[in-house]
This record gives C-alpha cells, sequence and structure tokens, in this order.
C-alpha cells in the first residue's frame, strides 16, 4: 500500500535504511541530501519503507508543484527488490493531483497516462578491474590529454573550500552555464560542507605556484559510488589539461575496488563527449513532464 507522507511524517532512519539496502544507490534520495537541496520534501512510501519515491515540492503563488532542484540529477522509485518499472509507474499514478505541475527526472522509463517522458543521459564506470586495464579502455584523446598534462608540474590537493571552488565556477563558467545568482549556490555550499564534515565527500584540486586555485572537483562518496557533482576550472587549466589529470587520479585511486565512478551526467555535447572518453558506460535516466497548471498560468512555465 502506496502511502502519502508530509516532511515532518517521513521516518528519516528507515528512509535511509531502504536506500542502503541497494547496491552502489545514488545519493540524492538520501534523507540528508534532500533536506539540504529541496527542504520540505515530500515522499511516496509502500510496505513499510520496502520502496520509496521522493517528492522535491514547492509552492509558488499558491500553486503547489514538483520540480528536480538544482545540482540533483534524478530521483523516482528507489528499492532493493521488485519490478521497479511497474512499481514507479504505480507510484507516479498515486501522486496527489494537487501537484499541478510536475516536472521531475527519474531513474525509471515508464508510460503513464497524462505525462511525457524525455531521455537523458549520464556515463558510469565501474571500477573492476586494475588501473592498467581501466587506462587501455580510455579513448585515445583521452589518454593524450593526460600525457599532456602530466607534462606540467601539477600537484593534486585536497585543500580547497567550498567557497573557493564555487568562486572559481562564478569566474570562469557560471554565465556560459546560465546561472549566475550567487543565491543559486547556497544549497551546493551547504551540501559540500555537510559531506566534507561527515566523511561523505571532498575536494579534488589543482593550483597555480602562487597558490590560485585553478581547477577543482567535488566529489560525494558513498557505499559503492563516488559521485563527481560538481567542478569548475579556469581558462589556464584547459590549457594544462587538468580536469583529465585529476579525473584520472581518482579513477586510479580507486581501480579494482569494484566502485562506480558516476561523472553525474550533462547536455552540453563537448561535456558529455569529455565524460564518455574514461571509457564509462553510457546510461539513461529520464524527465518526467505533466503541465495541469490553470490557463494563462501554464503560458508562463
Amino acid at each position: 500500500m502506496i502511502s502519502y507522507l508530509r516532511n515532518n511524517e517521513i521516518d528519516r532512519k528507515r528512509w535511509d535504511a531502504c536506500l542502503m539496502e541497494i547496491s552502489a544507490a545514488k545519493p540524492y534520495a538520501m534523507s540528508w541530501y534532500l533536506d539540504i537541496v529541496s527542504p520540505g520534501w515530500e515522499a511516496l512510501v509502500d510496505n513499510d519503507y520496502y520502496a520509496v519515491f521522493p517528492l522535491p515540492c514547492r509552492k509558488k503563488f499558491g500553486i503547489s508543484y514538483i520540480a528536480t532542484p538544482l545540482f540533483l540529477q534524478q530521483l523516482g522509485l528507489f528499492t532493493a527488490d521488485g519490478d521497479r518499472k511497474r512499481m514507479a509507474e504505480e507510484f507516479i499514478s498515486f501522486m496527489p493531483g494537487f501537484f499541478r505541475l510536475v516536472d521531475l527526472c527519474i531513474g525509471q522509463e515508464v508510460s503513464v497516462p497524462g505525462y511525457s517522458l524525455t531521455p537523458k543521459f549520464n556515463y558510469e564506470l565501474k571500477l573492476d578491474d586494475t588501473y592498467e586495464k581501466v587506462w587501455v579502455s580510455y579513448m585515445t584523446d583521452c589518454r593524450r590529454n593526460i600525457n599532456i598534462a602530466r607534462r606540467y608540474p601539477q600537484e593534486i590537493v585536497e585543500d580547497p573550500v567550498p567557497e573557493e571552488l564555487i568562486s572559481l565556477f562564478l569566474t570562469h563558467t557560471a554565465r556560459r552555464a546560465g546561472v549566475t545568482g550567487k543565491s543559486s549556490y547556497v544549497s551546493l555550499r551547504a551540501l559540500m560542507e555537510h559531506c566534507i564534515s561527515a566523511g561523505l565527500g571532498r575536494i579534488l584540486g589543482v593550483r597555480s605556484p602562487k597558490g590560485k586555485l585553478l581547477w577543482g572537483m567535488f566529489v560525494i562518496e558513498t557505499p559503492g559510488r563516488t559521485t563527481m557533482l560538481f567542478t569548475a576550472g579556469s581558462r589556464k587549466s584547459r590549457e594544462l589539461r587538468t580536469s583529465y589529470l585529476v579525473i584520472d587520479y581518482l579513477i586510479r585511486s580507486y581501480a579494482g575496488t569494484g566502485q562506480v565512478i558516476d561523472f553525474a551526467g550533462s547536455s552540453i555535447p563537448s561535456i558529455a563527449i569529455f565524460m564518455r572518453s574514461f571509457g564509462g558506460e553510457k546510461t539513461t535516466y529520464w524527465r518526467l513532464y505533466r503541465n495541469s497548471l490553470p490557463w494563462p498560468v501554464k503560458l508562463l512555465k
């Protein structure tokens, strides 16, 4: 039986226990993650937390809606067993009708009347093999760029702080990414601070000889999965191929462990090609959409 739970009705201990039963589960649905990036989130829960479906809900102008927050790639149904596609369709059909707009990225390909579905893509690299075997699986251009990066004295450090990484992104990338307001990064800063203090993540980077951060990457490290959530780099780092060097370092550190490196996806073709160059497997997730807003509010969406 599916139940709809408000935020204060969710048993976070049982919620997270459900997720921990899933091998290499993505971190996005963990209660602490949702509390940071989607305060007030609600949920659908089945059979004593056997299966869960987070609802990152909001309200604007008195209208309740669901939307995928920034820095959260995908949600959907989470369960250790069962027919996930069928169960996801049941949960979506049960979703309360007062959510007049649903724009949610999910991990299941579903078919539910009234909803449209659009594919989105990610790359994941499962590190069962030795580093030597993984290196051979890199695309030729990737190996070439790593070798170029190794010609320069670039020391990989783990001392960058969240504000430093965000500032680097705002200076060099935010305008091209279309997210320039500093308020957009409040939850990201809080997420990085929480993960670092709880031992669930770290920031890897390379500095200039004068100590200025040239390139940095925030990764979330959960059992079985390392998620490359956020990167930022300067023009100089592109010349030095720094991103290739640091990601290769991360992959080498996990080679042979079975850990999954999750590149966290991108709709920008050049970034997708970059992620693919490390030999990962292309995976698909889905944008679920339904707009039942009243006219003319629907036109404003």
